[in-house]
């Protein structure tokens, strides 16, 4: 396995849904890194986006914007849509998307301060992380949907996607995904029956 960032313009182009944006995107990202790739390679590129109704949320601009976005969360359910990427040395490309339905808690204004002050939220779309242990914005245990998704590689979508190219994966990927997150998955198996 080899990581090959690529540098490709990530802006929304208006109007533009983030199932969309994050289909484009990843395609974008696979193609390019197909094009540097060692011959032979599988690529496989993903893109996530955060929404609140309408409205994108991307990394904030400052501390105020991750707190006006954490703030707007807050207590209320959001979605977050990832596309999967996947570039075959024979020029197949096979595109995926999950979306999941994220309840935030209701936390408080001193615990968004904390967070906000540790630098956590600068780097994340929605100015938050799943997994970001201490503040754990989500409330987990409304939580019906994928976790992984949540964190930016939804792991099972990643899993059908190699297997419509016809690549099988040699580990059994929904209980390594529950072992590294902790989530007891409820939906791994209608995403892999191709339901979800």
């Amino acid at each position: 396995m080899r990581l090959a960032p690529v540098d490709i313009d990530e802006t929304p182009r208006p109007g533009e849904s983030g199932v969309a944006l994050t289909q484009r995107l990843a395609r974008a990202k696979a193609e390019a890194a197909a094009r540097s790739a060692p011959a032979g390679s599988i690529v496989v590129a993903a893109d996530t986006t955060v929404a609140d109704g309408e409205a994108l949320l991307g990394k904030p601009a400052d501390d105020e914007d991750a707190r006006a976005m954490l703030r707007r969360l807050r207590g209320r359910t959001h979605q977050v849509t990832s596309s999967v990427a996947v570039a075959t040395p024979e020029g197949l490309m096979a595109i995926d998307t999950c979306s999941t339905d994220v309840p935030m808690r209701a936390y408080r204004d001193d615990e968004i301060e904390r967070f906000v002050a540790s630098g956590a939220a600068a780097d994340k779309a929605g100015a938050y992380a799943i997994q970001d242990s201490g503040f754990d914005p989500v409330d987990v245990e409304t939580l019906h949907g994928c976790f992984a998704n949540v964190m930016g590689l939804p792991m099972c979508h990643l899993v059908r996607t190699l297997r419509g190219v016809g690549v099988e994966p040699s580990r059994d990927v929904p209980s390594a995904c529950c072992a590294l997150t902790g989530y007891a998955c409820p939906v791994y198996r209608e995403i892999l029956e191709g339901v979800g």
